[in-house]
């Protein structure tokens, strides 16, 4: 059964709604595996097997740091994913992205290590790293801006939340399978237990190509071709409309801060440092990640009803705060408080943002520029947070109190989003026709309104 939207524009029949969520949720979940699995190997073996001429705390500064490369290239990938976006559509961009994210993952899985071919071993371990992070710096902007435009006004925030929940049942897999593979002797997990969830990721390629190809374009983006107001030139569209919105948006992002501290940092440090065990570690991102399935879609319902900004506010500065506590957990080894404070931050609170981000960074964006707007914005900020891990873990110490600074740093990202975000157009009430300001269709040249392919 199909539905009418009273949004892309008269005439249109829809996609289901439903169908762009759930598809975007599959999607991002399998695309997700795929780059969580390198951030819990960067945290347990990798310093052991492409660092190993390195001492002990240099070899896992190392492996920190080749988890941050990956988000160098997200911002410039989202340049070039963002114009293939606007230009040519949503789908392209999400069957790209998967493809891509999935034979990275499985040739990691096939690197030799330092001891078998030196100093290469690590070289390519950065360039597939850097090939993962060119992959993700489309794939939240183009699975969020699909189900943005397919979605009822009224419910926009909710059912773009699904791209992110699928991004924490990401996790969950990635964890999953990480449970059982850290179990092995440590001999076995060195040699080829690491392997395995690399591996799956030609799998997870197959399977989320299957998904995506299915999927239909968006009314909106449609529309704008049946009409020829497609943007010859979206990121020349962009940034001269646009500019002081994509900045607003990378500064906000500075928030995933929280989540790359908590998922490498944290866990480096507790295993690592204090001696817990790895298991309990990667348990706790699990029974986080299952939560934040639900409080994710909750967080967002609420912000259809009150406003974008109330809530992203409240997630940003309440996960910024708790991470205080959170570390204070880690560095004492209480096992139940690590978990209690956890699930607090990384399960509930943090994700008041994230549930609401899709919506709220999509909806300052018109049609035409959207996907460029959200990717550029969002990886410039995601990049920065990439290697605050390593920040934390070099301005830390295994003293008392030695992980404070890890927390101010985690906090001070925080504030800084909020302010972003308070300079944001609140657009809960926005017909979908209205959003981006400057950047709508009768504000676009002539020379743009053509419908020629470059």
């Amino acid at each position: 059964m199909t539905t009418t939207s009273a949004e892309p524009g008269a005439g249109h029949v829809t996609a289901r709604p439903r169908r762009a969520a759930v598809a975007s949720f599959v999607g991002s979940a399998l695309e997700y595996y795929d780059f969580f699995i390198y951030g819990t190997a960067a945290a347990l073996v990798f310093n052991k097997i492409f660092f190993t001429a390195a001492d002990p705390a240099t070899g896992t500064l190392l492996a920190l740091a080749t988890f941050g490369v990956g988000y160098v290239a997200r911002p410039i990938g989202a340049f070039f994913m963002g114009h293939i976006g606007d230009k040519y559509g949503r789908k392209t961009i999400l069957i790209f992205t998967l493809t891509l994210m999935g034979a990275a993952t499985f040739l990691v899985g096939c690197l030799p290590t330092y001891g078998q071919i030196g100093v290469w071993a690590p070289i390519l371990l950065v360039v597939l790293r850097l090939l993962q992070g060119f992959s993700a710096s489309g794939e939240q902007a183009g699975a969020n801006s699909l189900t943005l435009e397919h979605a009822p006004q009224h419910r926009r925030s909710f059912f773009t939340s699904f791209t992110l929940s699928g991004t924490q049942a990401g996790l969950i897999l990635a964890s999953a399978v990480w449970i059982p593979v850290s179990a092995l002797p440590q001999d076995q997990l060195l040699t080829w237990g690491w392997r395995i969830p690399f591996y799956l990721g030609l799998v997870v390629m197959i399977v989320g190509y299957l998904i995506r190809r299915t999927l239909d374009e968006t009314p909106a983006f449609t529309e704008e071709k049946e009409q020829n107001t497609v943007a010859k030139m979206p990121l020349a569209e962009l940034f001269r409309h646009n500019w002081a919105d994509v900045l607003k948006v990378a500064l906000s992002s500075l928030v995933s801060t929280v989540s790359t501290v908590f998922g490498v940092f944290a866990l480096s440090f507790a295993t690592n440092t204090v001696g817990v065990d790895r298991s309990a570690m990667l348990w706790l991102s699990v029974t986080a990640a299952a939560v934040a399935l639900v409080s994710i879609t909750a967080w967002a319902a609420l912000a259809d009803r009150i406003g974008r900004k109330k809530v992203y506010i409240f997630g940003v500065l309440g996960s910024g705060i708790l991470m205080f506590p959170y570390l204070a957990s880690v560095s004492s080894g209480q096992v139940p408080l690590i978990f209690l404070f956890g699930i607090l931050m990384s399960g509930i609170v943090y994700h008041a943002q994230n549930g609401v981000f899709p919506a709220l960074y999509g909806e300052q964006f018109s049609t035409q520029v959207r996907l460029s707007g959200t990717a550029i914005g969002t990886q410039i900020g995601f990049a920065i947070a990439g290697f605050m891990p390593s920040v934390a873990a070099g301005i830390s110490s295994a003293s008392p109190g030695g992980w404070v600074p890890a927390a101010a740093l985690t906090l001070t990202c925080c504030v800084v989003a909020a302010l972003a975000a308070l300079g944001m157009r609140e657009t809960y009430r926005t017909p979908l026709k209205e959003l981006g300001g400057a950047g709508r269709p009768e504000k676009l040249d002539t020379t743009t309104k053509t419908g020629r392919s470059a």
